[in-house]
């Protein structure tokens, strides 16, 4: 029998990491602005079938000191292609990943999947700074 999706090794060099995502600085620093990004094209592998799943993924964002480089999340995006993962692992890492490069002041990953088995599925995180 196949190793499902998730038992599946995936060398380093091909897995999604926080560090693949470049970031320049805030532009605006002393303004509190939101920033949405939308990914209408996200897939990866259902870790119980092997099969495709698709989704849009939106990142809002209040930026701190640190904007995202699109190209660079675009990259980062496309790793998860080869990975097996239920949707709310996938969104939870996203917003981790996000936030581990930015820091922002706020950030929220939305992921809403296409249906599967005529069921739709939307996962949301949410992300506050602490305020010191």
């Amino acid at each position: 029998m196949a190793p499902s999706p998730e038992e599946q090794s995936v060398s380093p060099s091909d897995a999604p990491s926080a560090d693949q995502l470049e970031t320049f600085a805030n532009p605006n620093p002393g303004r509190d602005y939101t920033i949405e990004i939308v990914c209408p094209e996200f897939t990866s592998l259902c870790p119980m079938t092997g099969q495709p799943d698709f989704g849009v993924i939106s990142f809002t964002y209040t930026p701190a000191t640190f904007c995202v480089e699109l190209k660079s999340l675009k990259l980062y995006l496309q790793r998860y292609r080869n990975q097996g993962a239920f949707y709310e692992t996938v969104v939870n890492r996203l917003l981790d990943d996000f936030v581990a490069a930015c820091q922002p002041a706020r950030c929220r990953v939305v992921g809403a999947f296409t249906p599967r088995g005529g069921i739709t599925t939307t996962v949301s995180c949410l992300y506050e700074a602490q305020k010191t």
